[in-house]
């Protein structure tokens, strides 16, 4: 399914304009519920500016009154974000972020032993050589090296990770091992984050009581006054 070309500040713009459900906007979006869940409580990493998804011409307004009409409706898009294409050649990687190409490629090779020097040149957008080198251990730099999660690093997103790995897996013989870290967690983490917010409050109203208190009771001196 076709996602928006910006899902967080798609996502900040539904939930401050719209009535529709958190599992409606996290599909759309292609987010995880907790994600909308942190947006919607304005305790997102940073404050988003949001995206209009109408105006973007990636739904409309008829659209969204379906799925506002019926929770379970699922939101369709109206056409996906253009993408440039590429046909051949490595995937470009901004100057500022080359320099941790190798940490990614070490987290893989750690964690995916299955992933080929080839599906890892792709991803990342280098050469087989410099792969090699990393994997034998014999790379310019490799005491400085730390394995670090690509997708940390910007180098490529989780998506394209996980297509990857899946990939290799089957190709493998692998059984992939399912994600069941969040199952039976989700009311539990959502209570965590709406506990630290109330508590957050709370700390800030005693504190303004406590000032309040403190200069209520006190006596100015107006040094001006003879």
């Amino acid at each position: 399914m076709a996602q928006p070309l910006m899902p967080h500040a798609t996502a900040s713009w539904l939930v401050d304009n719209t009535a529709l459900s958190f599992p409606q906007i996290a599909e759309f979006c292609g987010l995880h519920i907790l994600e909308i869940q942190a947006i919607a409580d304005d305790m997102a990493a940073t404050k988003l500016t949001g995206r209009d998804p109408v105006r973007a011409g990636e739904l409309t307004m008829a659209e969204i009154e379906k799925g506002q009409k019926d929770p379970n409706y699922r939101l369709v898009m109206q056409k996906g974000p253009d993408q440039l294409r590429r046909t051949k050649g490595p995937r470009y990687t901004p100057v500022s972020k080359r320099q941790d190409k190798p940490d990614g490629i070490a987290w893989i090779i750690r964690n995916h032993p299955e992933v080929s020097d080839g599906q890892i040149s792709k991803l990342i957008g280098t050469t087989r050589t410099t792969i090699a080198a990393i994997r034998d251990r014999t790379h310019w730099n490799i005491a400085n090296i730390v394995p670090k999660d690509p997708v940390t690093l910007g180098l490529c997103s989780q998506r394209e990770l996980d297509a990857v790995v899946a990939k290799a897996a089957k190709a493998a013989g692998i059984e992939a091992v399912p994600d069941t870290r969040l199952e039976g967690d989700r009311e539990e983490l959502i209570a965590q984050l709406r506990a630290e917010r109330d508590a957050a409050a709370r700390s800030a109203d005693a504190i303004h009581a406590s000032e309040e208190s403190t200069f209520g009771g006190a006596t100015f001196i107006d040094p001006f006054k003879k």
